[in-house]
């Protein structure tokens, strides 16, 4: 295995830019995601550590070796696709082998290798199957079978899971993490899904508009986001953003009056009149039986079991505020209620730049 570095990436196309500035190093043996929503450039850079796109300027290394000028099929990494890229006339145990056979490998070498990534993803009974005899799952386990089968230095994955079914996709996401427990291969891998990012990486790259927001462990990013896009991106459901204006005392939040402790005050060092967009996470937001400084109308009820998610409206506005709730209780659309909210988990960001300004 080997660690990962980019130094300065940039790629364009034509008179567009695709990722800019991309800086940062995946220690050996680590598993980081590169999440993002749809175009922010986390496909393109995992292909440019591929070797399938050129990076327009910057350097790109694979343990000490610098890559630019070297051919994707030299660089020894293994990539994972979308569409898994399985070759339809071979059996499960000759699509495995595919790899160590282009590098002529010893046949009873290559014979011993798929016997044992085909024990560890559960595939022995399936090696004399064609891939279009498989399931979806049971195919995206041959792809990361045959990237495995290689030993290659990196393993690439992009959005390998998305095609799948949600129970599906949830069990093949705990194999995948327990097989990297178990084999900690140095590992990039690229999602559109938080939950994915969450669970699964060693550190989260957040990405917008091809460019690094911020990276971070899972729940520091979660906890401590950077900006009001990855405070939106990361956490299902997302953060409340309700935008506001600073009085001198407080923040007016659609005439709602929310006060603020002295402590805060003197760290945002607001103009009065400023506007500002507060942020807070639905479960950081209470129910209050007693009247309370905001008062909400109940839109929409989402029982999911254990909780339940009760989306309101602030009154006399659109602004939605999500709240997550106990799984007994019994609200319904159109029943108005008090909240509450815990200032010691309040952020205050920018509202023309989404800059964090507090905490």
């Amino acid at each position: 295995m080997a660690n990962v570095r980019l130094e300065n990436i940039k790629r364009r196309f034509n008179n567009v830019t695709a990722i800019e500035d991309i800086t940062f190093e995946i220690p050996n043996g680590e598993f980081w995601v590169l999440v993002g929503p749809s175009g922010c450039g986390k496909s393109t850079i995992l292909r440019t550590i591929a070797g399938l796109e050129n990076a327009t300027s910057g350097n790109l290394y694979i343990g000490e070796q610098l890559v630019n000028n070297i051919p994707a099929r030299q660089r020894d990494v293994a990539m994972v696709f979308q569409n898994y890229a399985l070759y339809p006339h071979m059996s499960v145990a000759e699509n495995i082998a595919f790899g160590m056979k282009m590098r002529k490998m010893e046949p009873k070498v290559i014979q011993q290798r798929v016997g044992e990534v085909a024990r560890s993803l559960s595939l022995e009974h399936l090696l004399d199957r064609k891939p279009k005899q498989l399931s979806g799952g049971q195919q995206q386990r041959v792809a990361l079978g045959r990237a495995l089968a290689r030993q290659a230095q990196v393993f690439l994955l992009d959005e390998p899971l998305s095609n799948l079914d949600a129970q599906l996709r949830d069990d093949t996401r705990a194999e995948l993490k327990q097989l990297h427990q178990s084999l900690r291969n140095t590992t990039v891998y690229v999602t559109h899904d938080q939950v994915e990012a969450m669970t699964l990486a060693d550190k989260i790259v957040v990405l917008n508009r091809g460019k690094i927001q911020q990276i971070g462990a899972p729940q520091t990013i979660y906890n401590q986001p950077a900006n009001r896009m990855v405070a939106t991106f990361i956490g299902n459901p997302p953060m409340n953003i309700l935008p506001a204006k600073f009085t001198g005392d407080g923040f007016d939040v659609f005439g709602q009056i929310l006060p603020i402790s002295s402590v805060m005050k003197e760290q945002l060092k607001l103009a009065t009149g400023q506007q500002i967009d507060l942020g807070i996470r639905p479960e950081h937001i209470t129910i209050s039986p007693s009247p309370s400084l905001i008062s909400v109308e109940v839109k929409v009820v989402e029982p999911l079991g254990r909780e339940t998610l009760i989306r309101t409206a602030l009154a006399g506005s659109t602004e939605m505020i999500n709240i997550q709730a106990g799984g007994n209780i019994n609200v319904h659309p159109g029943e108005r209620l008090n909240l509450e909210l815990d200032l010691d988990y309040l952020f205050v960001f920018d509202a023309a730049s989404g800059d964090k300004l507090y905490p």
